[in-house]
Formats: C-alpha cells, structure tokens, sequence
C-alpha cells in the first residue's frame, strides 16, 4: 500500500517503480540503458569499502537512490494489507478498561455506540457483558475512571407497540432495555453495530460532529421467525404490529440532566432538544443541542413522552412542564413509522454545544445525503490516513500482536476530542480540545506519542491548552465537557507543554504564554487547587516539601498525597526550568532546577520495608530507603510502604484518599525521579542495589500496570546499566496484560493504555519531558516511522526472532555508524534515518557503559 509522504510518489504509483528511477531513465527504460546501469552499479560495488553492505541494496542504491535503498530493501516488504483489520475497537471494553468501541472519527466530537445498562462499568457506554442496551447515543469519552461522561439524547427503536398503541411502548430507560443478542457486537474504525433480542439491529458510523444510523430490523423481515408477513398487518407472535417506534431521549449516562426543552415536527419528523448536564470528573455544568432527521418510512403519529406517560397532542416540552425535572428519569419524543420501505430507517443526528440552530447545520453539512456507506468509508479512510504515519514489517508476528499493536495505536486518537468552533465558554481563532482526561494520565506516553505520529493534532491540542489558560487563568490538569476536572497529583500539562517545547513543536504556539502558564503553577497558588494548579506552595518554596501537617491559607484542596504531589511537583518544576533555559531565561532555570531536587527532602534513607507474610508474621525485605511523609518541624511520619499496591489496600489511595500517595505506594512513587535517575540510583545503593529493587518491585505483585505511573519502571532498567531487563519486562507484560481480548488492558485506558503498548512494539519509550527515548528491541522486524520532513525514521532488527528468546540488543548502528548509547532524541523522528540492532538470546554489554546511560540533571549546590 503506497501512502502520500511515503518514499514513493503518489502520483507514480501506477508505475510501481520509485521515483529516482524514472528521473535517471525515463519510463519505459530502454533495455540497454538498463543493463549499462546494472553493470556500472555492479562494477561500483565491487570498489566500494563497506563490506557489510549487501549486494541488492548497492544496487538498488546506486540505481534508484538511498531512500529506495532503504525501503526496497529491509526485507523486500511493503504494506500489503488493510491495517484496519487489525483494529479492534472492543479490546478494552470489560474489566475496567472503559474503552469506547463505538463509531468515531480521529479525535471526533460525534462518538455513536450502543449504551449498556453496566452499573460502574459503563463510563464509555458500552461494555462487553451480557447487560442490557437501554439505546444508541452520540457523544462519548473512552478510557476514563470516575462516573459515565456524555451520553447524551439516546435513540431508541421499538418494532412495534403491543395492539399497535403507542401508549403501550416502553419510554423510560429502565423500562425499555432490551438484551442483545449474544456475539452480535461488530466494531471496526467507523463503525458500529449491535442486534437486539427485539428484533432491531442498529448500526452506526459518523461525520465529525454527526452520528448517522441505519435501523434494520431481522428479526421482523424474516418470514416465520417472531412474525409472518401480512401486508400492512405485518404482526409479531404478540400480536404487535410491525410499526417502529423511534423515541429520542434527554437523559445522558449519568442521569445528571436538569433544564432543557425538546419538540418534534410532524410533518418533517424532525426532533430537536438540548439540555444541562453535569460532568463526570468535574465542577460545574455544560450545555449540549441536538438535531434529527429521518428517512426510509412514512410517519404515522409523533408525540412526546414524560417517563411512561405518552402524548400525541403535545408536540414540544420544556423546563416548566409539570414533572419536567425528573432525575433518574426519562423525557423525550417520538415518532412511529409505517413499515420502512426497505425494511431499513436512517436516522441522522447533528450534534452541538453551541445551539440547535448549529447542530441542525453540523448535520447538513456533513451527511446531507444519509448516505451510509458513504459515510463509513470517509470515516475509514480518515483512520487509514491517521495509522499510516508507521509502518511495519509483521513477517513472523502472530495477528493477535497485530491486533494489539494496532488497536493500541489507534485508542491514543480518540481523545482528546476537537471541539474547535464548539467552545461554549468563549470566542477564540485557536484550536479548541476538550476531554484532558486526565493530563496526569496522559502526559506519561499518549501526548509524547502523538508528538511523533501526529504531530498537528498534538501542536493544536498545545495550542488549545495554552488558550485555556488565557481564559480560565491556569493550565488544566483534568477537563472534560467544558468543565474543570479534578487534579490528581501535580500541574502536569507543564510537563505537557515542556514535552512540547524540547521538541521543537512551534507552529502557531505562543511560547511567551506557555511559559507565563507553567510560571503561574509554579508560583501562584489558585483558590482552590483541588480543580487547578498547585496547593501548598508556600511550605513547597519555603521548606522544599509538603508538610502532612501543613495548614495552607491560600487556598483550599485535598491536604492527603504528599508524597505522591511531593515528588511530581519537583518534576513539573524541572520542567519549568527547561522550558526557562530554552527561552534564555537563566535565572529562573536554575531556580526550578534546584527545586527540582526537594524530592530528596522527602527520602528517608532508613525506612524499613515491613510487611505481613499469610501467616501474619512481620517480615522485613532486604531494602532500604523510601519517599515518607515529614511534618512542618521536619520529624518523620510512617507511611506503609506497600499500601495503595495489589498487596495492601489498593483501593484506598484513588481521589477522597487520606493517604500521602495517589493511586500508588511509596515503592511505586520511590522510582518517580525522571529528571535524577542517577542520584536516586546512589540513594538506593547503586546500579547493582537499584536493579535488584526495581526487578522485586515488578516481581512481588506490588507493580500494578493498571495507572500509568507504573508504566516507566517497566524501562527504568536502562538507568541501572541494564537495558535488556526493560526489554525484558516489556515482554513480560506484552501479551499478559495488553493483549486482543475485551479485557487486554489492565485499567482504564485513558486513551493511555495502548500508548504504552504502541511504544513497546516500536521499540522505545519517553521520558516525558524530555528530549530522551529509551531503546529496546521492537516487536516486529521493522517499524516506519514518518518523519516531520516526509521521510522515514526506521528501526530494524537483525536476527529478528518471532519466538522473541532473541530480545536484548548486542549492538547498534544509526545511520550506518556505529551507536552504543541506549536512548536516541526527538531528531531521529524529525529528520528520519535508520536506526539498526542486532539482537541475541542473553544480555549484552550495549548500553551498559556509565557514558551510554540516559542523562540525567543532577543540582549541585553553587552551580549556575
């Protein structure tokens, strides 16, 4: 499959020869051009000095030129199949994993899915169980934790109503729930489907801001089965005439509606509604409009419904109706059709946050048509062009790692949503992206992936960040529907915006601003810092900790996790710092970088590491040294060092937590040092100490890959000298954990999940923050990666073993020259180049020298 931007052109595809070689002969070749070619370039190859170089690509290299060379010639293979049929949107959708699977575009507003009645499960709304479905919405998140996000104006489709009465139909959602039928969920890219035991299948795919559905119905089209054709008496077994009712919903998943009004037009069957919600994660409220129209059935009646009580005579309904407000329940409209000239009805859904007017034009724009598969293609051609930012060579790779591979890449787009021209809070020229959710996932592999595979989207999500700033007065480290979200630890999208910025992200970015916002967490502490920013600064300036007796006056937020803030609050200021040396700002680079150290004021170098064994015994491991909480005076206070892991307590750390780490232990958050692995290294006794504790960390069950924090101990080894245990480790959890299964994650996505699987598979990992990626071995013999200047950043592997008992690098070439450091910058994905590794059955010595480790910035006092 040949792609714009690849080494070939577009427009000489049909040639199927490269570019350099129609410019050195023409097209056709002459025969005897040709062979003059091949015997100079043969001849040639025989002077040449490099003895590795192989036959073929001297050739190929001389003839056609070194991008033809390296492509033609890593093993003859090109994409030849579809990657989209390694996509599969319902890994993820059991066991927590709260991915959405439904239709969508990349970063897509409209997300259509079938919603199912799983109580604490169904934050994405569907989920593979056996509940039932209580309707089709059209807005979605994927991948959160807390309450169900969106969901808002579900469609339902009744067959018919009992003796062809439409009082009789059930309106309430948990009235009308109907089971689906067992395996009959389909999802790929775009679309959407999913058969009821009522008879009605329902599938979906989408415009941007438009979700289109095709109604059918099987289980009443198929003679002798629940019913028997009679004309316009088609009757199923009880007595219900095949008559479809469609009714459209104000509730969204978490029954938050208050406000609100809804109308249906009889002679056009358009619906039209809008209402208040409240977010899942959140503060305060937003506004959200829609837009249907129908098409494949005459309309018979139309009405509206209030719970159970239906009416034809009124058509429109609002705030002050009688019962109106009605939490937990159910109030719409409806229309009832004469059976669908196909046996098929289209249902067209626009979708805004600004107006019905809006939503009414989002649909005519985008789907004037109702063409379905019209609309599905587009929608599939778009993720098409997305993935094709990498390539791969899968020769020998079994399709459930595919599947993996793919499914994971294709989760980070998700989300953030682009709801640019949708922003209901103000007027801007920038990008607008809602749905950071939350930035103390994400920042850790999902925006460092974006950065290299889409690195516009990712720019315009910066972007948006940077505007959010200008208009509610500090950085978001959590926001979904309009709303400020919670924060969770420190003010993480600084390390967001620092990623950014070391990478050379600038168009269109106001890095005056950005840094005038990452400054404004560092020093300004907001009124309430449980939504935003940073609490406890004055202690965190003063002392260079959080006291777990502080009493903060400036503002309010939760006192508990200060450990866990502790230490990110040390990196967002490294960070800072950064950013400020980039900027030319000297002064206030060596400020943040010296509080980038206050995480050794919280190491206690003589804690213990007790435990009960099954029988009840304290038990003390052999190590030494761990984050603890202090209070004011500077006097120590415990903290169990396994509570909040797998072990002990897990869930006692999430959001109300008590505790001085969040959704972690203080082993977990004792690793946490990106900006100084090398005096964390000697504080915990050296490479050989450091590499026994982390390896026990991810062998005593006290490793949970379920948050992502966990996700960089996994190639921490390489700090340690030992970059082939990373590459260990990552197989280790890949397939275990992160497979092609419904439940293949081991948490909630956080559009995060298949970031961490992605970098695994191509072979090297972030340290978020920085200009560093962390090198192991990928998973298949090859992986493209396009460069921000339209070539390709390759990494190969020799001796590719598809059993992966070859799995630790012996050496390396880059660009055909010798490399032994086991990290590479953000330049090998903007300028493109191959990076080769050879790879053996044992560890090796590559990577292993004190000069090939990744950097690390240690503060020395004095030091400018």
């Amino acid at each position: 499959m040949r792609r714009t931007g690849s080494p070939y052109r577009k427009a000489e595809a049909a040639a199927g020869l490269p570019s350099s070689f129609r410019r050195l002969t023409g097209f056709p070749p002459r025969r005897s051009r040709v062979i003059l070619y091949a015997l100079l370039a043969v001849i040639a190859f025989l002077l040449l000095p490099k003895p590795e170089l192989h036959l073929g690509r001297a050739v190929v290299f001389l003839l056609f030129g070194s991008d033809a060379a390296t492509s033609l010639t890593s093993g003859g293979w090109r994409p030849s199949v579809d990657v989209l049929r390694f996509v599969d949107p319902l890994i993820g959708t059991a066991n927590g994993g709260h991915v959405f699977p439904g239709a969508s575009l990349p970063y897509g507003m409209a997300k259509a899915v079938a919603d199912t009645m799983s109580v604490a499960e169904n934050a994405a709304g569907f989920v593979s169980d056996d509940n039932a479905i209580t309707g089709f919405s059209h807005m979605h998140d994927s991948g959160t934790g807390g309450n169900p996000s969106l969901g808002n104006f579900p469609i339902f489709v009744h067959p018919g109503c009992p003796g062809d009465d439409f009082k009789r139909c059930k309106y309430p959602m948990l009235e009308r729930m109907t089971d689906r039928v067992n395996g009959s969920a389909v999802a790929s890219p775009g679309y959407f489907s999913v058969e009821l035991v009522n008879g009605v299948r329902g599938e979906m795919t989408v415009g941007e801001r438009t979700g289109l559905y095709r109604f059918g119905f099987p289980g009443w089209t198929a003679a002798g089965k629940d019913g028997k054709e009679g004309g316009e008496k088609w009757e199923g077994r009880d007595g219900t005439r095949f008559s479809p009712l469609v009714l459209m919903d104000l509730v969204d998943l978490a029954n938050s509606r208050r406000n609100g009004g809804i109308e249906v037009y009889p002679d056009t069957g358009r619906i039209i509604g809008d209402g208040t919600y409240a977010p899942s994660f959140g503060a305060g409220h937003y506004r959200a409009y829609f837009c249907a129209d129908f098409k494949g059935a005459e309309i018979r009646k139309s009405g509206t419904f209030v719970r159970n009580d239906a009416s034809e005579e009124i058509k429109w309904i609002d705030g002050s109706e009688p019962g109106w407000y009605n939490p937990g329940g159910s109030s719409g409209a409806w229309l009832q059709f004469e059976r669908p000239e196909r046996d098929e009805i289209l249902a067209r859904v626009g979708l805004s946050f600004i107006s019905v007017d809006q939503a009414c034009e989002n649909a005519e724009r985008e789907i004037p048509d109702f063409d379905f598969e019209r609309v599905h293609e587009a929608a599939r051609e778009q993720w098409r062009r997305k993935l094709g930012a990498v390539e791969v060579d899968a020769t020998g790779v079994s399709e459930e790692l595919q599947t993996t591979f793919w499914s994971g890449l294709y989760r980070t787009m998700l989300s953030p949503q682009n709801y640019t021209g949708e922003n209901q809070g103000w007027n801007s020229s920038e990008p607008y992206y809602d749905s950071f959710y939350c930035i103390w996932d994400s920042f850790r592999a999902q925006h460092p992936l974006l950065t290299i595979i889409d690195p516009v989207a990712q720019t315009e999500m910066v972007r948006a960040l940077v505007d959010i700033y200008r208009h509610e007065g500090k950085l978001p480290d959590c926001r979904m529907s309009f709303c400020k979200g919670f924060t969770q630890g420190g003010s993480n999208a600084d390390i967001v915006l620092a990623d950014a910025f070391v990478k050379n992200i600038t168009d269109g970015v106001d890095w005056h601003t950005s840094y005038e916002a990452v400054v404004s967490d560092a020093e300004v502490e907001p009124q309430n810092w449980g939504l935003e920013g940073r609490g406890n600064l004055v202690s965190w300036h003063e002392l260079g900790y959080i006291p777990w007796n502080d009493e903060d006056k400036n503002g309010t937020g939760p006192t508990s996790r200060t450990i866990s803030r502790s230490v990110e609050y040390a990196y967002d200021d490294f960070c800072v710092g950064l950013m400020a040396k980039g900027l030319g700002k000297p002064t206030d680079a060596s400020k943040y970088h010296a509080r980038s150290a206050n995480w050794k004021n919280l190491w206690n170098a003589g804690q213990k590491d007790l435990y009960r064994d099954p029988q009840g015994e304290v038990i003390q491991s052999e190590f030494v040294g761990f984050l603890q909480p202090r209070l004011v005076d500077g006097t120590w206070r415990y903290h169990n060092t396994r509570t909040c892991s797998p072990i002990h307590q897990m869930h006692s750390c999430y959001y109300d937590t008590a505790f001085d780490t969040y959704e972690g232990s203080p082993w977990l958050y004792s690793f946490f040092v990106p900006q100084d692995m090398a005096s964390l290294v000697a504080a915990m006794g050296g490479p050989d100490r450091f590499v026994e504790r982390l390896t026990y960390f991810h062998t005593s069950g006290i490793a949970y890959m379920g948050n992502e924090q966990a996700f960089l101990t996994v190639f921490q080894f390489h700090y340690g000298g030992r970059p082939g245990l990373s590459s260990y480790w990552a197989h280790e959890y890949i397939p275990a954990q992160f497979n092609a299964s419904v439940n293949g994650i081991p948490g909630n996505d956080d559009c995060a999940m298949g970031a961490f699987s992605a970098f695994a598979y191509m072979g090297f990992f972030p340290v978020a923050g920085q200009d560093v990626y962390l090198v192991t071995p990928p998973f298949f013999p090859e992986v493209r990666v396009r460069a921000r200047n339209g070539k390709w950043a390759v990494i190969r592997v020799r001796d590719f073993d598809p059993t992966y008992e070859r799995k630790y690098i012996q050496s390396a070439k880059l660009n055909g020259r010798a490399y032994t450091r086991s990290w590479i910058t953000h330049e090998f994905f903007m300028k493109g180049g191959v990076l080769e590794l050879t790879v053996g059955s044992k560890e090796g010595s590559w990577g292993t020298a004190e000069g090939d480790l990744p950097p690390s910035y240690p503060f020395v006092e004095g030091a400018g």
